[in-house]
């Protein structure tokens, strides 16, 4: 699938919750002063895709995300998001 017709088929609530999170991680960068070349660097990913990141672009690989979370020293929240054991269903 194309990247735009990913993004054209991705729910509306989705879309805004990628582009809330990548302007989160963009103010938490900027807190901690660090540069977007920084960021990428530690990251292990180009410049242009951390861009994309900040921006909420859905391309960008969950890894970049959790990558980016640890480098702002987030720890590892993803991998608390869901826990089988502790679901009802």
């Amino acid at each position: 699938m194309k990247k735009k017709n990913l993004i054209h088929f991705l729910p509306l609530p989705v879309g805004r919750t990628l582009k809330k999170f990548g302007a989160d991680i963009r103010i938490a960068r900027l807190k901690r002063g660090f540069t977007v070349e920084m960021m990428a660097q530690r990251i292990g990913i180009h410049r242009s895709t951390y861009s994309k990141m900040e921006k909420g672009d859905p391309m960008v690989g969950l890894g970049a995300y959790a990558a980016a979370l640890l480098c702002l020293g987030f720890g590892t929240p993803l991998g608390d998001l869901y826990a089988p054991k502790k679901s009802t269903l």
